[in-house]
């Protein structure tokens, strides 16, 4: 071989080890940037919670601002009831992109633990904050604000020694004059399900058949109607939520709170179990892509900075007692309530629906 074809032979290998080389480092390249991208979206994704919920207040908005500025964790809201968000949990299993899931009714997740969308954390801040009634015994849930299902009446249509227990309202002396709403309503099925828990089945069945036959109308309506109706003198009581007086009382709408001040609150069961109570609450969802940051939101709902605004806010009762009630609240008196480990509200849900059809209470 001429030293010409020789020089050519050495310079073409060259080229071609340069080229290979160029080719390896635009590949590592490659490599290094997808690493680094990847770093960043993990980093992205920690700064960032994604919220599924049934709660739908102004003043929570403030409370999820107050948590992104003190932790730097944007909070992402999806809202709908919580049976839609409970489906579509199931729907999108392990590609789910929510982290958290918040409903009004302790049942409801119950039901959501049954089906193996919430995991079991470990916190002692919550389990410091929130007393063990309001929370799931294994830690998949926890209560943030507590709702006690009372009777509300008409002051000068009803005596007081006419008032004593939820059973009580199975009596005659009540015909025609109780509201409340349909049996499809998770309140009303929570309640059902703590007299199912307290007195069994078929007494629970007798009693639902009474209240429904004691009825001034065919169930129908929010707890607002029931106030209403009561305000109307189309029934003399009902069964509602108490927040749902302090909503109507603080309306910007000054028919509502006319009807909110004329009617009056009675907690019953006080001289036996307590009074009913339910919670809003929430769990983390088993597919959360970060289950840190979503401890840390409900710690901060737990804490007395965010526990504070329920009961000036929403008038919803705090699960901690370390916090204050607001002054419309504490007009309504002390009460006592059930210490029913509110999990049962879920378990007994089924058993709940079923009498209240047996019963013919639609």
């Amino acid at each position: 071989m001429s030293c010409e074809h020789s020089h050519i032979k050495s310079v073409y290998l060259t080229k071609a080890n340069d080229l290979a080389n160029i080719t390896k480092m635009k590949l590592f390249s490659k490599i290094v940037l997808a690493a680094i991208l990847a770093n960043l979206a993990t980093l992205v994704s920690g700064d960032e919670i994604t919220l599924y919920s049934h709660r739908h207040y102004d003043s929570d908005r403030d409370l999820y601002a107050a948590f992104t500025k003190k932790s730097g964790i944007k909070v992402n809201v999806v809202k709908a009831s919580a049976d839609e968000l409970i489906e579509r949990l199931k729907a999108e299993g392990e590609n789910s992109k929510a982290d958290i899931l918040m409903t009004v009714d302790a049942g409801r997740l119950q039901r959501a633990k049954a089906a193996g969308l919430l995991q079991s954390i470990e916190s002692k801040v919550l389990k410091d904050r929130i007393p063990a009634s309001y929370r799931d015994p294994e830690n998949q849930w926890f209560g943030l604000s507590v709702r006690a299902r009372v009777i509300v009446y008409a002051a000068d249509r009803v005596k007081p020694s006419e008032l004593s227990t939820y059973e009580n309202l199975a009596s005659p002396s009540w015909r025609g004059r109780l509201l409340a709403r349909s049996s499809s309503n998770i309140y009303n099925q929570s309640i059902m399900a703590s007299i199912i828990a307290q007195h069994g089945v078929n007494d629970a069945r007798d009693w639902a058949a009474a209240v429904r036959g004691n009825m001034a109308r065919p169930p129908q309506g929010n707890d607002r109607d029931q106030i209403r109706a009561v305000a109307a003198g189309l029934g003399d009581a009902a069964l509602v939520n108490t927040y749902y007086v302090g909503l109507l009382i603080n309306s910007s709408n000054a028919k509502d709170r006319e009807i909110g001040n004329s009617v009056s609150l009675f907690f019953p069961n006080q001289k036996d179990r307590g009074t009913p109570v339910n919670v809003s609450g929430a769990g983390i969802a088993k597919a959360s892509k970060n289950p840190e940051g979503a401890i840390k939101f409900l710690e901060f709902l737990a804490s007395k900075e965010a526990q504070s605004t329920f009961p000036q806010a929403t008038y919803e009762y705090p699960v901690s007692t370390d916090v204050p009630w607001s002054n419309l609240q504490k007009t309504w008196g002390e009460f006592k309530p059930d210490t029913l480990n509110l999990g049962m509200l879920g378990e007994l849900n089924e058993a709940a629906a079923t009498v209240f059809n047996e019963s013919g209470w639609e």
